[in-house]
Order: C-alpha cells, then structure tokens, then sequence
C-alpha cells in the first residue's frame, strides 16, 4: 500500500476522536484528537521539550505521533487497501500489539502482536481481504464489549467499529470512498485498552437515578407554573440533589 493511504486514514480516525476531553471513566486521562497526556509527554521528551498540556499540541506534532507511533507500527504503508485503515483505527483505539494479533488470527497466523514478514505475506495472499476486515472487527468488538468501561463507552465503540468495518471492507474490495471528515464524538474515541478499568461509579448509583427522574419531572411541570411555584421547585431540587450527593459520599466512606 502506498504511503499516501495515511493522510486518509487519519483522516477517518480524527472524525471518531474528536478533540479535546477528559472524561472521568477514561483511563488514557486528558485527550486531544486521541493524543492522551502521557504520550504526548513522551513525544516531548523525547524532543527535549518541556511537558505541557496536550490541549495545545500542534498539527506537526499530532503527524508525528499518529505516523511513528501508529501507522508505522503496524505497518500500514506495506499492508493492503482496507488493511490498512482497519489495523491502523485499531492500534490508534487499543494499541498496535493488540490490533496486530487481531490481523494475525483474522488472518489464520499464530498471533505474536508483531507485524513482520509472515504476516504481510499472509495480508497481501488473502483472496478475500474483506472477509478478514470482518473477521477482525469481529475480534475487536468482542472484547469491547468484555470491557469494564463498555457500559460509558460502548455506543461510541460500537458505532466506531460498524464505520472502520464499512469502510475498510468497502477499501478492501476495492470501491472507492468520499473523503471523511475530522468531526466525531470524543467519548467514541476513548482509549479502549484491554485492561481499561475505571468506571463512572457515581452515574450508576440509585441517588444518582431517582435525582434524575425528580429533576426530569419537575422541570416538566415548572415550565408552566407560575413565579413563586418556580422558585419553590428549584429549591426543592437543589435540595433533592444535595441529599442524593450526601447519601453517596457517606455509602463510599463506609466502604473504603
């Protein structure tokens, strides 16, 4: 595969990573376009640069980091159309060992997380190369879903992996594609590692839920009401609220 297949790879990875987040159940931390803190303080270092908040990386160094880190560690210039972008989405979402034993079972290989000579060999050989974009999505997915963090995450996963699984099978059989765009959701681009843990504990408490449906509830009834009734809601919701948060922090004190 030519090297030019990268710009519309990042291209279509950038559209389900969206730009800067830090969401609570992600373990990856502070993200910008799917660039997490740590990694782009690694990339700094290793350039002699003093660490900063990936809220300002640069468009040179996002390049940087997507190519060497990424792309070419999977080797995406040497795999074949379709291969390419769904390996390449995968190591950007789990990283490049994982998305490379998945090519390498989908492929029918022993799979060592390394990307060599065997493996593109067996790539470039592959008589259906959309039926391995499948079966690799197939693999990707299963454990997604085997993940702690699915229940926060898993729309955007799954809706992530439906798109590489389209257009990378639509590449693989050799029907050409529109330009994507670089806008998509950040939660989808979460960091999906196999050994994600954190989860957004206070979401699933039963305060939390009965404090939502009473918010709901009363905000559908206040619109209609008038001034004094308004005021006397609010109050009643603040409240509501303060206790749900209070009954929280003292259940999570008598468990630790």
């Amino acid at each position: 595969m030519t090297a030019s297949s990268y710009g519309a790879a990042l291209a279509r990875v950038l559209r389900h990573e969206g730009g800067y987040s830090n969401h609570p159940a992600d373990p990856g931390g502070p993200t910008n376009k799917g660039v997490i803190q740590r990694v782009y303080d690694a990339h700094r270092a290793r350039r002699g640069l003093s660490p900063r908040s990936v809220k300002l990386i640069e468009e040179a160094e996002l390049q940087a980091i997507y190519r060497t880190q990424y792309w070419d560690a999977v080797r995406g210039d040497d795999l074949p159309a379709g291969l390419d972008y769904a390996v390449f989405d995968a190591a950007v979402n789990s990283g490049p060992v994982q998305a490379a034993k998945w090519l390498q079972r989908a492929l029918g290989l022993a799979a060592d997380g390394q990307i060599g000579a065997v493996t593109l060999s067996a790539a470039q050989a592959a008589l259906d190369r959309g039926a391995v974009v499948e079966a690799l999505c197939d693999q990707r997915l299963a454990m997604l879903r085997g993940l702690r963090t699915w229940p926060v995450f898993g729309k955007g996963w799954a809706a992530r992996v439906a798109d590489v699984r389209r257009d990378a099978g639509a590449l693989a059989r050799g029907v050409p594609l529109l330009p994507a765009d670089s806008e998509g959701g950040a939660t989808a681009g979460a960091r999906a590692a196999p050994s994600d843990q954190a989860l957004a504990t206070i979401a699933r408490t039963p305060e939390a839920v009965a404090g939502g449906i009473a918010v709901a509830g009363a905000l559908v009834n206040a619109a209609s009401a008038p001034g004094p009734l308004q005021w006397a809601l609010a109050a009643a919701i603040l409240a509501a609220l303060a206790i749900g948060g209070w009954r929280f922090v003292v259940r999570q004190r008598a468990a630790a």
